[in-house]
C-alpha cells in the first residue's frame, strides 16, 4: 500500500513538474522567458515550448496584434492665433521588437501606452502651435497628422529604439474650449436670430407693399366701375329724358296731370307729415277730373 502511495505521489509530482515546463505561445503573442529576472529568450513562433521549471525560469506574453491608443487628455492646446483648442487623437501601434521593448519601455503593453501617449501629446501641442483653427478643420488637418507620426516615430526610433511601430496618427475632433464653444454658439445664436428678424422685416415690408397695391387696384377697379355705372344710368337718363320730352310734348295737358300725381305721391309717401288741404278741394278734384277727362279725350276709343 505504502509503495502504490509513493508511485502515485511520486507521478503527481512529475506531472506538475512537467506542466510547469510547459507553455504554449499564442500566435497573437510574442513569448518572453525570464531566468532569474533577466530575459532569456524571446520566442515569436507559436506552439508549445519548453523551459526549466520555477524559480529556474518563468515566462510572460506582450502582444503583438496592432493596438489603439486613444487620447485621454482634455488639456487644451494652443493654435498660432493664440486659441484654445481641445484635440482628441488615437494612434495605432504595435510591438516589433519585444527586447528592445522590455529594455526600453516595460514589462507590459500599458507601460508602453503611458510613455506614447505623452510624447503623442507633446508632438500635437508642438505641431498645433504652427496652424491656424482654419487650417486645423481644411485641408491642412493631413499635413498636422503627417507631422506628428513623423516626430513620434524620431522619438520611438531615436538613441534608444522602443522596439515598437507607429502605423497610424489620427485627429478624431479638434474643437474650442467650453468657455469659447458657447460664446461662438450665442455669437452664432445672434447671428441667425439677425438674419431672422431682417426676413421677417423684408417679409412684412413685402406684405405691405403687396397691400398697398392691392388697395390701390381695388380703388381703381372700383372708380372704374362707378364712372362706368354713372356713364350707362346717364345714358339711360337721357334717353328716359328724351322718351319723356318726346311723349309729354304730344300731350302737355297729361303731362301737366302726370306731374301732379307725381307731386301728391311723394307727399303721401313722407312720413310723420301732415297734409293740410283746402276744405273745398276744388282744386285737387279739379285738376283730377280735368287730368281724366284730358286723358280720356285724348285717349283712343
Amino acid at each position: 500500500m505504502n509503495r502504490i502511495g509513493f508511485i502515485v505521489s511520486s507521478l503527481l509530482v512529475l506531472l506538475a513538474l512537467l506542466s510547469s515546463m510547459l507553455f504554449v505561445v499564442d500566435q497573437r503573442q510574442f513569448g518572453v522567458v525570464y531566468a532569474f529576472g533577466q530575459v532569456k529568450d524571446v520566442i515569436s513562433e507559436p506552439g508549445l515550448k519548453f523551459k526549466l521549471p520555477p524559480p529556474f525560469q518563468s515566462v510572460s506574453y506582450i502582444d503583438k496584434r496592432l493596438l489603439t491608443l486613444d487620447s485621454v487628455d482634455t488639456e487644451p492646446m494652443l493654435t498660432a492665433e493664440k486659441q484654445r483648442v481641445v484635440i482628441d487623437w488615437y494612434v495605432r501601434w504595435r510591438v516589433t521588437d519585444p527586447l528592445a521593448y522590455i529594455r526600453n519601455v516595460g514589462l507590459d503593453e500599458a507601460a508602453g501606452a503611458n510613455q506614447l501617449n505623452r510624447v503623442v501629446r507633446n508632438a500635437f501641442q508642438e505641431e498645433v502651435n504652427r496652424f491656424t483653427v482654419r487650417e486645423l478643420l481644411s485641408a491642412r488637418r493631413e499635413q498636422l497628422m503627417a507631422d506628428v507620426k513623423r516626430e513620434v516615430l524620431e522619438a520611438v526610433k531615436g538613441t534608444k529604439p522602443w522596439g515598437v511601430d507607429v502605423v497610424d496618427v489620427r485627429i478624431t475632433r479638434a474643437d474650442y474650449v467650453e468657455a469659447i464653444t458657447e460664446s461662438v454658439y450665442r455669437r452664432m445664436e445672434a447671428e441667425r436670430k439677425r438674419v431672422a428678424n431682417e426676413l421677417r422685416s423684408t417679409g412684412a415690408a413685402e406684405g405691405e407693399k403687396i397691400r398697398a397695391d392691392a388697395d390701390r387696384q381695388r380703388e381703381v377697379t372700383v372708380a372704374n366701375a362707378y364712372r362706368d355705372a354713372q356713364k350707362v344710368k346717364g345714358e339711360g337718363d337721357a334717353q328716359a329724358a328724351s322718351i319723356y320730352a318726346e311723349g309729354f310734348g304730344r300731350d302737355p295737358q297729361f303731362a301737366q296731370f302726370y306731374r301732379s300725381l307725381e307731386a301728391y305721391k311723394a307727399s303721401f309717401n313722407k312720413k310723420g307729415d301732415v297734409m293740410v288741404l283746402d276744405p273745398s278741394g276744388t282744386e285737387f278734384f279739379r285738376t283730377f277730373r280735368g287730368g281724366l277727362s284730358g286723358a280720356g279725350a285724348g285717349a283712343p276709343r
